[in-house]
């Protein structure tokens, strides 16, 4: 099974940063993500890029979630990590594949 993040990351720090999950929850999800310019499924993708390159696993099962109800395939993510082993390093890929097996599995 992936390893889950609790029902919201969000909730298990909101005493410690109030403030910044109020902005993630009012500015990033809320302004950011319902902004018409791109669909959700591009953002998904362009998040799972990102996350993938920067070695953020942990955000990563999440959004790799969210991509999958937003429409991205699993064959297509796949593509995404394989094509980023050439730009953001083997590891990298390697450790999203890793998260993608689990992310997927879990579905």
């Amino acid at each position: 099974m992936a390893p889950q993040q609790p029902a919201s990351a969000r909730d298990q720090v909101r005493d410690i940063v109030p403030a910044l999950v109020d902005l993630s929850e009012r500015v990033l999800f809320g302004e950011v993500w319902e902004r018409p310019g791109l669909s959700k499924r591009d953002r998904s993708l362009i998040t799972c890029a990102t996350l993938i390159a920067l070695g953020r696993e942990k955000q990563l099962v999440g959004h790799l979630q969210r991509a999958l109800d937003n429409g991205l395939k699993q064959s297509e993510l796949s593509e995404v990590i394989t094509h980023l082993a050439f730009y953001a390093g083997w590891p990298a890929a390697m450790t999203a594949a890793l998260v993608a097996k689990q992310v997927f599995e879990g579905r």
